[in-house]
């Protein structure tokens, strides 16, 4: 069985994470092109989920800053001013976490998605089957009715303003993201802090990713994405994979092996002094 080194991996994602001085992010341009090069990045790192962010690769390899001057949260201007673009697509999507996924990989999530292609009537069927919260249908059916709305406006409309409606309102737009019916689309004044998030139906905002997405098998999307991550990580076990991206263990386990086939990955590695199998990109060996 082929072992590798802890450090080894922690070399390897000092670069793919930038988290090197000399690699950072300067600039929004910067950032467009890590993400197009990285694929998809976490906005913020993630406890316990190793992956490429947007703030590392930005304020380098420490929490996230609760002061609103640091430096780093230049980070949350650059998301705030790219919004509604159409340069990348940000929401709630990997292990349901606020991340920034390039256009090219787009249609390779949707192509995952539950959508097939009629996104004004087949949530309806994903309601009656049970499978899509009343609140979720009301939230999606005010934004499909009214356009783009901020989220004070869009919970007044899906009559969520009582009390205890919060959360149910926040799962909504959880469950509506990580699907891909709604996407973020700016930013609005309204609000308690004077900051809110403008909400659109996602056909209206990345229409080509939609048109793009019909032509890729959902083996061949899993494939692009998982290569995608591994490169970004270099190494990671089954259970990485499955938090990242919530795939089952068969459909894991089948996209493993067409990587493995194509001779990017290794299986059944072991790293130094730890006993969880783990898959590797080749280049690492």
């Amino acid at each position: 069985m082929p072992e590798i080194d802890r450090e080894k991996i922690q070399v390897y994602r000092q670069g793919t994470y930038r988290c090197d001085p000399s690699l950072r992010l300067h600039s929004q341009s910067d950032a467009v092109s890590y993400v197009n090069h990285r694929g998809f990045v976490f906005f913020w790192p993630i406890k316990g989920i190793s992956m490429p962010s947007l703030w590392v690769a930005t304020a380098g390899d420490r929490p996230v800053a609760d002061e609103h001057d640091d430096p780093g949260h230049i980070t949350w201007n650059w998301k705030d001013e790219l919004l509604g673009k159409g340069i990348w697509y940000y929401g709630r999507v990997l292990a349901r976490k606020n991340c920034m996924i390039s256009l090219d990989c787009l249609p390779s999530f949707y192509a995952l998605s539950p959508n097939f292609g009629d996104p004004e009537n087949e949530y309806l069927d994903d309601y009656r089957s049970g499978y899509l919260s009343l609140e979720a249908k009301n939230v999606y059916e005010a934004l499909l009715g009214n356009g783009a709305l901020d989220s004070i406006t869009l919970r007044k409309s899906a009559h969520l303003t009582g009390a205890g409606s919060e959360s149910r309102f926040n799962k909504a737009l959880e469950v509506l993201q990580t699907s891909f019916r709604i996407a973020p689309c700016g930013t609005s004044k309204n609000g308690a802090w004077h900051y809110s998030f403008v909400y659109d139906v996602f056909h209206r905002q990345y229409g080509n990713a939609i048109n793009q997405s019909r032509e890729i098998s959902e083996s061949s999307a899993r494939t692009t994405l998982l290569e995608k991550y591994i490169e970004s990580v270099g190494c990671c076990s089954s259970h990485d994979i499955s938090r990242v991206f919530r795939w089952s263990a068969s459909e894991i386990h089948k996209t493993i092996q067409l990587l493995v086939d194509t001779s990017k990955i290794i299986t059944d590695v072991r790293i130094v002094n730890e006993k969880e199998d783990q898959i590797c990109l080749s280049d690492l060996f």
